[in-house]
């Protein structure tokens, strides 16, 4: 039995994931601010379910908090560390950009702070498909150069991901970044678009169809993302011992360091996720053609060859199932017909 910090443990995939370390029977930690960016009723339905595990203690701090970070590595032995804790979100990040550094960038030092003073087994932390900004080579490659970040919110993921590497070279924390490709599904947050427009098409209200529908992403299904992750837990990095800095490979380093896509490697259009959505729900979508938003990508893809060598990782869920899977979850929370 392992013992485990879950940063984000609110959040959809924080909670997933420490759903199934639960089951499998290690000892979960779970923190989260139940920050107000999104419903917090969601965020406290999702803990409602966690906490009927015996083996799972909920603790409520904001990794932005330095003293109180650093208190939790101090009072709990935790061997692993996944941090998924962050201010989520491209279109925000226009809004408020302070509360990403205040979370992504400050939040996530403290948690690297922590992993040094404890000598943490492995770090894992969430990264994002949305660092390859102005890249346009499909499909993205964690061996690709992301040096054009387009919205603060993949600039403070890229940092992450530097910051990491500091603390892997420096203090020989093992770290493994994840690149998540539009994750979707059960208990999903509000803020992205399966969410909005089932919530807008159930009402009769129109949906906004960003870049009038020339988007194409790599919609990853919950389950799957999960299952990459908890591959990843016991997939602890080592030295990469063909790495050159006269050539260097992005993805690995000199340094305990990796970087991973988690994608379902399959792009699909914008205009087929509706029209599989309107035929689980039933109903048409009333659509409002729009330019593309700032800050936003045309199209996302991920390359998973290096996961799936390394850990056996493949997607299993079609977007089919995974669109109604979401629908009856949703129709479920929300007491629809």
């Amino acid at each position: 039995m392992r013992k485990v910090l879950v940063t984000g443990a609110a959040g959809f995939i924080g909670f997933h994931l420490a759903k199934r370390l639960l089951e499998e029977g290690d000892e979960v930690i779970g923190i989260d601010n139940l920050s107000t960016y999104y419903d917090v009723n969601l965020k406290k339905a999702r803990l409602s379910i966690l906490k009927k595990y015996s083996n799972f203690k909920f603790i409520k701090i904001d990794i932005a908090d330095r003293e109180k970070t650093a208190e939790l590595f101090n009072q709990e032995d935790f061997e692993i560390v996944v941090h998924l804790a962050a201010q989520a979100g491209v279109r925000y990040s226009l809004i408020n950009p302070y509360a990403y550094i205040d979370s992504n960038i400050v939040g996530f030092l403290n948690i690297l702070e922590g992993c040094r003073h404890k000598k943490i087994k492995h770090l894992i932390f969430a990264s994002s498909s949305s660092v390859y900004g102005a890249n346009t080579l499909m499909p993205f490659s964690v061996h690709h150069n992301v040096d054009h970040p387009i919205s603060l919110y993949a600039a403070t993921k890229k940092a992450n991901e530097l910051m990491a590497h500091v603390y892997a070279s420096l203090y020989k924390i093992p770290c493994t970044g994840l690149r998540f490709f539009t994750v979707y599904g059960p208990w999903g947050r509000p803020d992205m678009a399966l969410f909005i427009f089932t919530k807008a098409i159930l009402e009769d209200k129109p949906i906004d169809v960003f870049n009038y529908g020339k988007m194409k992403r790599d919609f990853t299904y919950i389950d799957d993302i999960i299952e990459g992750v908890v591959r990843i837990i016991d997939k602890i990095p080592k030295p990469n011992p063909n790495w050159s800095g006269e050539k260097p490979d992005p993805s690995s380093s000199f340094a305990p360091y990796k970087l991973y896509n988690i994608g379902n490697n399959n792009p699909v259009e914008l205009l087929r996720l509706i029209e599989i959505l309107e035929e689980c729900l039933g109903k048409k979508a009333k659509k409002n053609f729009l330019p593309l938003q700032p800050g936003d990508v045309p199209a996302t893809y991920a390359d998973i060859d290096d996961i799936e060598k390394d850990v056996g990782f493949k997607p299993k869920t079609p977007i089919e199932k995974g669109i109604r899977k979401f629908v009856e979850w949703y129709k479920e929370y929300y007491k629809i017909g």
